[in-house]
């Protein structure tokens, strides 16, 4: 007898997509019943350190949610099972356009009274012009069944706020403003500077002076050079370095804190914070930094940036950093304090911005102004487990090998 059961498809989280990384569900793109081609995003992770999609495997049509939103995720774990559809699937438009075809009640024309249905029940492609746009789904009238928005409504809505509509404004007394829904990422960057801050580790933060001299003089004779391996020489590489040479003089640094004692790591991967504009900020990881030369840190480096500014990082990429590095001079701040660790590590360096200012040096025996290229650099440290000594002995090594550089 042939068997008509349909095939069920389960949805799985790959083993090398997290690699250990604590997980959990933010919420699912689609909902049961609605089609969804092989690769369409059904379901929104979180991690520690970025947020990630989960895409269907095969094209199918969702039968079961297994997980909900908040709950811990694991690799190989079934998140839910797709129903396998016979045939191709129609694109999400065609779909939408045989819904709006069908006799169905007039929609509502105020937002504010779509069911909780009609605004969840939407499909991939409507999920993604949503997060892209920053835009909130309650203020889109949907025209489909039931009040859904589509692709059509999300579009047409778009065309009037670029023409100058005002309809997505809300209105709080006398003040008019437009809600912008917090991304996963921006959601997650929240909770854990906040748990680092208040809840986890005493923040204390010590600010030195850096002469960047040698290193402009160092970086102008080498960067043709570099460049013409197709690596570019940034003053980050150089602080990688210098980095090196301090948590050698203060192990204690690159190190993580347990109740009943000190971790010393061997390896020194260091994480450099990487604004992505709007969308908050992620810390790629260049690992194994004390067995690197200048020219492999700049290169590591380069790859690392790159891939955070075109959305190609993997969760592997920000894993076990065991320092950071926080560059906050490049939009032009001289001292940022304190900066926020990032757990579970111990400190983390900030450097300012590079400006030209007046300073008093020892020429020939006399005081005498000169100008110099300087920065701050700052260390905030966890005092828990950091005091004032290794804290300062910390940044006069790193001054000291960035302002004698190849002296």
């Amino acid at each position: 007898m042939k068997n008509n059961l349909p095939t069920m498809i389960d949805i799985t989280l790959a083993e090398d997509q997290i690699e250990g990384t604590v997980a959990k569900l933010s919420q699912w793109l689609v909902q049961p019943g609605a089609a969804v081609a092989a690769g369409d995003p059904v379901v929104e992770l979180e991690t520690d350190k970025v947020a990630m999609e989960v895409c269907a495997p095969e094209a199918g049509r969702l039968e079961t949610i297994l997980k909900q939103p908040g709950d811990d995720i694991e690799p190989a774990m079934v998140l839910g099972r797709l129903v396998q559809l016979g045939g191709s699937l129609l694109p999400e438009q065609e779909q939408e356009k045989e819904q709006e075809q069908r006799p169905e009640s007039a929609p509502s024309a105020n937002p504010a009274t779509q069911s909780d249905d009609a605004i969840t029940l939407v499909g991939p492609a409507v999920r993604r012009l949503m997060r892209d746009h920053d835009l909130d789904i309650s203020l889109i009238c949907g025209t489909g069944r039931g009040g859904r928005v589509t692709r059509t409504d999300v579009m047409t809505y778009l065309e009037k706020r670029n023409a100058g509509d005002t309809q997505g404004t809300r209105t709080s007394g006398d003040l008019v403003g437009k809600r912008i829904a917090h991304t996963a990422m921006r959601q997650s960057i929240a909770r854990y500077m906040s748990e680092s801050l208040l809840h986890t580790s005493p923040h204390v933060t010590s600010v030195f002076e850096l002469d960047m001299s040698n290193i402009i003089e160092h970086r102008r004779w080498h960067k043709k050079e570099f460049s013409e391996q197709g690596v570019k020489l940034t003053f980050t590489a150089y602080f990688l370095v210098a980095c090196v040479q301090a948590i050698r003089a203060v192990p204690q640094v690159n190190a993580r804190f347990h109740q009943d004692a000190l971790e010393l790591f061997e390896q020194i991967n260091i994480g450099v914070g990487t604004a992505l504009g709007d969308q908050g900020l992620v810390v790629p990881v260049v690992k194994d930094i004390q067995s690197k030369s200048l020219f492999e840190i700049a290169e590591k480096l380069q790859q690392q940036t790159e891939k955070a500014r075109t959305g190609k990082l993997k969760p592997a990429d920000m894993q076990n950093g065991t320092f950071t590095i926080s560059n906050h001079g490049v939009s032009g701040s001289l001292l940022a304090a304190p900066i926020i660790i990032n757990q579970p590590q111990l400190a983390i360096l900030g450097v300012g911005k590079l400006q030209k200012r007046v300073v008093v040096c020892d020429v020939d025996g006399r005081d005498t102004m000169v100008i110099k290229p300087m920065c701050y650099v700052s260390l905030t440290i966890d005092h828990r487990a950091l005091d004032a000594f290794q804290t300062n002995q910390f940044l006069t090594v790193l001054v000291d090998t960035m302002e004698n550089w190849g002296n």
